[in-house]
């Protein structure tokens, strides 16, 4: 039996995230403590992620926690997890994903396809302004910044017609009756990740590894590897424009699609997908930089 305490922000959802592998921990006989946290990423809220420093604003403080030994591991939303982690830090687990597609939510429109001409659309995500832009040239889409409730309350208060979040943190928190309409990858791809749920570690604690190595679920694990070197490739952040989902068919498949998108409209969206056997983390990968190479040749077609 160890002691282990869990850095965590400190919105309902991470706390839900937090919790969930607290009881899973704690059903293996551990003793689990949570550190709760505020991040840059919950402090400025007045400007896109993309213009103050990513996503990573989300966990450098877990980190800091990690590295001065405040606390052990620290649970993300894989989708807020930078692609290339600092040194002195690891990824020890990718649990099993949930829903990992987009939703719609709002108050007065049961789909996209039912808003009027120059509806006001929430979203501060440019994979999904650039993906709207596709969909529907016509929207006004403006910034929407805050934890889920803080994006909700903003809908309620009626400065947006619907806002586009993800279905995994609304299902987590018990809210899935928001829900007005769930998009089918196929019409708005996910980003890499989305709906998983990743667990930082500090470099070396082979300790705290080898518990965690009960919570991995591999499927997850390789298709988000798939994803996730696809974004690597391409320079991913939040201020890149882009989605990656993978999942398996016909038993050890992966087929994995990728966009990449102009979030002002002026050029077309680009789509690639790719499909492999893949059984490790190095087949994963490969399929990542197979359709990463794709893609970078169709933007750079774009871009003559």
């Amino acid at each position: 039996m160890h002691h282990f305490t869990i850095a965590t922000r400190e919105s309902r959802l991470a706390l839900w995230q937090a919790h969930h592998v607290q009881a899973l921990l704690q059903a293996q006989g551990h003793q689990v403590s949570l550190l709760g946290m505020t991040t840059k990423g919950d402090q400025i809220l007045d400007r896109s992620l993309s213009k103050v420093g990513g996503k990573g604003l989300f966990v450098k403080e877990l980190e800091t926690a990690l590295e001065e030994g405040r606390a052990d591991l620290a649970v993300h939303s894989l989708k807020d997890v930078p692609m290339e982690l600092p040194p002195g830090f690891a990824l020890a687990c990718v649990m099993e994903r949930e829903d990992p597609r987009d939703a719609w939510v709002s108050n007065k429109y049961a789909s996209l396809d039912a808003l009027p001409q120059g509806a006001v659309v929430g979203t501060s995500s440019l994979r999904r302004v650039a993906l709207l832009r596709a969909i529907r040239p016509d929207l006004k889409i403006e910034a929407l910044r805050g934890n889920l409730d803080t994006r909700l309350r903003k809908l309620d208060e009626g400065l947006y017609d619907g806002i586009i979040l993800a279905a995994a943190g609304l299902k987590r928190l018990g809210l899935a009756a928001r829900i007005a309409q769930v998009f089918e990858p196929s019409y708005m791809l996910p980003a890499a990740g989305q709906g998983a749920l990743g667990i930082e570690i500090p470099s070396g604690r082979d300790d705290v590894a080898q518990v965690l190595a009960h919570l991995l679920h591999l499927p997850t694990f390789l298709a988000v590897s798939a994803e996730r070197m696809v974004s690597r490739l391409m320079g991913g952040s939040c201020s890149m424009p882009l989605a990656a989902h993978a999942t398996f068919i016909d038993g050890d498949t992966l087929e994995l699609h990728a966009a990449w998108g102009d979030p002002e409209g002026a050029q077309a969206l680009v789509q690639v997908n790719g499909q492999a056997p893949v059984s490790n983390l190095a087949q994963a990968q490969a399929l990542g930089r197979q359709v990463a190479q794709a893609l970078q040749a169709g933007v750079a077609r774009q871009a003559l």
